[in-house]
């Protein structure tokens, strides 16, 4: 075995004792016993510096990306100008200060009660090249700006790649500080676990304002690569008193996602492939019962998963469907009992959900047997089922989810209420690594650390090197 392999269990071992030090074993996993420091659960003052609004007359603001296609060869840049709708053109070209190409995109706005946000350009910069790094300038005159993003490597089973998740953000000071720990994490991407800027918590007009102040902070992370999407039940912003009831209205014209690419009607649901990943967005709060469009939508996309290609099937969505905290317990069962057959079938990977603020890794259990009527009611091993993932936790003014069910249900693995985010490395086809990051910890803690083997990929090279092994004893290869 390689020396460099070596190291890498012998740091996952170093690093499973220091998380056993301090923590208690339950029913089956561990919670941990962990005390963080109480920072305050406030959000950040409009007239600080990570909110502050860019020098000169309509410069962009609120800049974000997100992938603009279905196989990542395509970008959405999405930003906003506050005086007047000014160019929707983006110049880009693989060499900074020198913009080769261009591609023009479009311009709206929207109210809500009596705000009126500013002008929201949409641009998609599509025909791009895996794995160079692309500069873009937006904006004119002396108020433009640029910035930069990397594409990703080629679809192939074998292509790494690191993914963060990260769930609930908010702008507090623990938001900042988790997006802090994000930038230092090589993440490449952010899986995004919906519940935004969670500025539904405000009234009437400051409602846009809060959601303008959370496009500025993202954009140290966002405007450099991909936020995939997911909406959580903050983005509702159902507010009948003051005359909003179109569910999503805000989060629908700031935010762009690739639906169109993976055949979905609506912009809540949709699939992008990326690296050796393929990637299944799904939304809590739409229709999902049998026969619904996002029914229908799921059963095909999971048809058209190639796992030659893309051996990691990952899927995320707002409302967690295993889930041992008190807070927000079963709400996920109605999502479970319409689609858990689909995930045990298909092998799903990895469910990331956010909504719990507190993070949760469970082991892989199913309950497909269940029914009202008959059937074992708890959950149960089983190899095909996904791990399911809450990152809950990224730093929002409601605070932690501190109080979860006793005893540790059996299908827990690790649990803890304390700010942070996750990464999860693709390494190849057949391992990846998920890692969970408190925020009090340096850049190269981890406070809950797993190695996963693909259940294709490693079953079938496993059966590889056992038949080889019998033909080199029986004399009939040479290695």
């Amino acid at each position: 075995m390689a020396f460099g392999l070596w190291f890498t269990l012998f740091e996952l071992l170093l690093k499973l004792f220091l998380i056993l030090a301090f923590v208690k074993k339950g029913s089956a996993g561990i919670t941990s016993t962990f005390t963080r420091t109480k920072w305050q659960s406030f959000d950040i003052p409009l007239d600080h510096k990570v909110l502050a609004i860019p020098n000169g007359y309509n410069a962009p603001q609120q800049v974000h990306i997100t992938q603009g296609d279905y196989d990542g060869k395509a970008v959405m840049i999405s930003w906003v100008t506050a005086d007047k709708p000014g160019s929707s053109r983006v110049q880009y070209g693989t060499s900074e200060n020198k913009y080769d190409f261009k591609a023009d995109g479009t311009v709206a706005n929207y109210t809500f009660y009596n705000y009126k946000s500013g002008y929201i350009h949409h641009c998609l910069v599509d025909g791009l090249e895996y794995e160079i790094k692309y500069y873009y300038k937006i904006g004119e005159g002396h108020s433009s700006r640029e910035f930069w993003f990397q594409t990703p490597p080629k679809i192939d089973p074998d292509s790494p790649f690191t993914f963060g998740i990260i769930g609930d953000l908010g702008q507090t000071y623990n938001s900042l500080s988790t997006l802090e720990h994000y930038m230092q994490s090589g993440g490449q991407t952010v899986l995004f676990l919906g519940d935004l800027s969670y500025a539904d918590r405000y009234q009437y007009n400051d409602v846009g304002i809060r959601w303008d102040s959370w496009g500025r902070f993202i954009e140290r992370s966002a405007a450099y690569q991909p936020w995939i999407w997911s909406a959580g039940n903050h983005e509702i912003e159902y507010m009948p008193d003051v005359g909003e009831v179109l569910p999503f209205k805000s989060f629908l014209h700031r935010f762009s996602t690739p639906h169109l690419a993976s055949r979905s009607k609506n912009p809540l649901w949709y699939a992008i492939r990326r690296a050796s990943a393929h990637i299944i967005v799904l939304s809590s709060y739409s229709p999902h019962v049998k026969y619904t469009p996002q029914w229908f939508w799921l059963r095909d996309e999971l048809k058209r998963v190639d796992r030659k290609k893309t051996p990691w099937l990952i899927i995320i969505m707002h409302v967690p469907i295993y889930n041992s905290n008190q807070a927000h317990f079963m709400e996920g069962e109605s999502m479970r009992a319409v689609f858990e057959r689909w995930f045990v079938r298909h092998r799903v990977d990895f469910i990331f959900a956010g909504h719990v603020h507190a993070y949760e890794r469970s082991y892989r259990i199913s309950n497909i047997r269940y029914n009202v009527s008959s059937g074992y009611r708890y959950p149960v091993p089983n190899k095909s089922a996904p791990v399911y993932v809450t990152v809950g936790d990224a730093g929002n003014q409601e605070g932690l989810a501190g109080r979860f069910r006793d005893p540790q249900p059996e299908y827990s693995a690790f649990r803890e209420a304390s700010y942070g985010h996750s990464t999860l490395e693709l390494k190849n086809r057949t391992h990846a690594f998920l890692n969970w990051h408190r925020n009090e910890d340096g850049q190269k803690v981890h406070a809950d650390s797993v190695i996963f083997l693909n259940r294709r990929w490693a079953s079938n090279l496993r059966r590889r090197r056992l038949k080889e092994d019998q033909l080199k004893a029986r004399g009939k290869i040479d290695f």
